[in-house]
């Protein structure tokens, strides 16, 4: 019987490999299928200082998490994995009720399940530094995996924790109703009307109970982190969420592991984000071990 990340890979998804990279169906700890996508460094782009453990770049994989209505092979999200790629390998999955995973969305609660999955399966392939980027809603889901799935813990047959964490546009509270864009977003969820729109125009299907209970807050999972490294990103021009929210967490984090990035006419998550903040991030990551943060 094959054992070790072989038997991980085995048990965990169905592949099938392309000349690109390899895409598979990953199955979370609650039974849901989750499409997703594994792409090698692009050849020849130098990656940065510290792209692996022992300073191989190989040993780097950079785990996307989209924002609502996201989905692994959305242009947004494909352009980021694009310039990830540059410094390291990419593993892009769409969240339950999105693209072509099964489920229902729940708007970042049991979304952490399915980035615990995309994060085994990068360990799986033999990527021993692992680090998770997510945007709005997949800010959210990586602030509560960092928190919940410690270093050195196994809650399933590889570590499902991340070395590094990137949360861009990410919300600090929950129930945030503060601007319109967010006013229209909860139309969208708590309507059975706003609930068809989404899932006939915009391809998400959304869980139409409440939370219960009410999952940890991305505030109360900052303090939590430490001492993984955790960057925050927000735009100054963010439609959803405005300045307190980084700010928020930012003071609820470790300040010795914890950068805040305050971004001058950025929007709102992976739309927004040019090549330049994403090759930015990727360099942050890149170019420090596990553990360390610049202050």
């Amino acid at each position: 019987m094959t054992s070790g990340p072989e038997a991980d890979l085995e048990r965990s998804c169905v592949p099938s490999i392309t000349s690109r990279g390899r895409r598979a169906a990953l199955l979370t700890d609650d039974g849901v299928r989750i499409e997703a996508a594994y792409e090698p460094r692009t050849p020849g782009v130098p990656a940065g200082q510290n792209g692996g453990t022992d300073g191989r770049p190989e040993d780097l994989a950079i785990v996307l998490a989209h924002g609502f209505t996201g989905a692994l092979d959305r242009p947004a999200l494909r352009r980021a994995a694009a310039a990830f790629r540059e410094r390291a390998a990419v593993v892009t999955f769409s969240f339950r009720g999105h693209g072509g995973s099964g489920g229902h969305s729940t708007l970042g609660d049991r979304e952490v399940g399915d980035l615990a999955a995309a994060v085994r399966w990068a360990r799986s392939l033999g990527h021993r530094r692992v680090a998770t980027v997510g945007f709005s809603m997949g800010g959210s889901v990586v602030l509560r995996h960092a928190a919940l799935h410690r270093p050195g813990e196994r809650r399933g047959r590889t570590d499902a924790h991340a070395d590094a964490v990137v949360a861009v546009s990410a919300p600090a509270r929950w129930y945030y109703r503060g601007t319109p864009s967010m006013r229209r977003l909860h139309w969208v969820v708590t309507r059975p009307t706003g609930r068809l729109v989404s899932r006939l125009g915009l391809r998400t299907r959304i869980h139409p109970d409440d939370w219960n209970p009410v999952p940890l807050s991305p505030t109360d999972a900052a303090p939590l982190i430490a001492p993984t490294p955790l960057l925050i990103v927000h735009g100054t021009r963010d439609p959803y969420f405005p300045l307190d929210h980084p700010r928020m967490l930012m003071a609820a984090a470790d300040p010795a592991a914890t950068d805040l990035w305050i971004e001058p006419g950025f929007g709102h998550a992976e739309n927004a984000a040019d090549a330049g903040l994403l090759g930015r991030i990727g360099d942050w990551l890149t170019e420090r071990p596990p553990g360390t943060a610049t202050g």
